[in-house]
């Protein structure tokens, strides 16, 4: 058989990467004269970058201004076909801040790593934006790319924000351009930038914001979408603190998490011939339908059967040949303290299930 396995991470407990390496050790100790492909998954979320490093992919160190303003080392990848990928929640995430900073985290350290990349010769860009730490609407990762923004004497404002609610100009004149094959922004989040389903309402409070604070975060945002370019109701403008919204401004696409790392990483190639698509998450419930991993590769797979692997499943699977919880086959306890093992479990049962694929092809063909 030929086996594609592409996972997402198993959140808090396993990455992408090692959750389709111990799928695969699995189906290979049952079955090891199968062709077997591992290509771990992600939705634009921390582990994008992880998921998109494909064979002549060049990674390319850069060190940036974290949230906090400390220096932070990290990669971004050159694709083969010239595209650059930038992940946000290496360069100003949420998990690089201890304490939170609700006024002060900005995205300096993303944006400086976005030009990292265009000056390494990015023809086109993919940028993920899950994981955010601020709430500064993209103004950080602008002002690295040349935008001004201006308080009511002409002066920079602070970095977050706090600054927003200085801001009285924007100056574009010395923004850098889209590169000309484009700018895609990956994102799993639909919110607008302003409102009850916004930026500051939803998720001010994830990144540190009291309740008092909201409002004011609302105000910032509300006149940075009064003086860029852009549609602050669009699907996503909202999503890494109105990051969404800025890149939006700059020129760039805002496009579906998941569908978009598959397609970047070649999953739809893969898939073709494939004989059984293996795919799965930490916790398979009534979100994953939105447009998460699973739903996303069985989609993708077509015709080509799809199992699906999950350490919790919440609701019914719907359109899979087979569905394994880890804590129903290995229980809850053994499934968190060795996740690796209970995945190699997984790839057993899967292997040991499946007929030969010359059988398998007749039993489809007789449907």
């Amino acid at each position: 058989m030929r086996v594609v396995i592409a996972p997402d991470s198993f959140k808090g407990t396993l990455g992408a990467a090692a959750a389709a390496a111990a799928l695969a050790e699995g189906w290979r100790s049952v079955r090891p004269a199968d062709e077997v492909l591992p290509m771990p998954m992600a939705d634009g979320g921390e582990g994008t970058l992880e998921a998109l490093a494909v064979p002549g992919a060049q990674r390319i160190p850069v060190r940036v201004p974290g949230p906090d303003d400390r220096a932070v080392d990290a990669v971004v990848l050159l694709l083969p076909d010239g595209t650059g990928v930038v992940e946000l929640a290496s360069t100003s995430g949420i998990t690089l801040l201890d304490p939170l900073r609700p006024w002060r985290a900005h995205t300096r350290g993303f944006g400086a790593a976005i030009r990292a990349v265009l000056d390494a010769g990015a023809t086109a860009l993919l940028l993920t934006i899950g994981g955010s730490a601020s709430t500064d609407g993209g103004a950080g990762a602008l002002r690295e790319l040349g935008a001004r923004f201006l308080d009511v004497g002409g002066g920079d404002v602070p970095d977050g924000a706090a600054g927003l609610l200085l801001l009285e100009a924007v100056d574009l004149a010395a923004l850098r351009p889209i590169p000309r094959g484009g700018a895609r922004v990956v994102t799993d989040v639909t919110s607008p930038l302003l409102g009850p389903e916004g930026a500051a309402a939803v998720f001010g409070p994830q990144k540190g914001a009291k309740e008092a604070d909201v409002p004011e975060l609302e105000r910032g945002l509300a006149r940075l979408a009064a003086r860029l370019p852009g549609d602050p109701t669009a699907p996503g403008a909202g999503a890494a603190g109105g990051t969404g919204f800025g890149l939006l401004a700059w020129g760039a696409e805002l496009v579906p998490g998941a569908a978009a790392v598959a397609a970047a990483a070649g999953l739809p190639r893969a898939v073709d011939g494939a004989d059984l698509v293996i795919t799965g998450e930490g916790r398979f419930d009534a979100q994953t339908a939105r447009g998460k991993v699973p739903e996303t590769v069985r989609a993708l797979a077509g015709a080509v059967p799809t199992a699906l692997v999950a350490g919790s499943i919440e609701v019914e699977p719907v359109g899979y040949v087979a569905a394994l919880s880890l804590t129903a086959l290995v229980g809850r306890e053994a499934a968190f303290a060795d996740p690796a093992a209970a995945l190699r479990s997984a790839g057993v049962a899967l292997a040991s299930r499946f007929p030969p694929p010359a059988a398998q092809r007749a039993a489809r063909a007789s449907f």
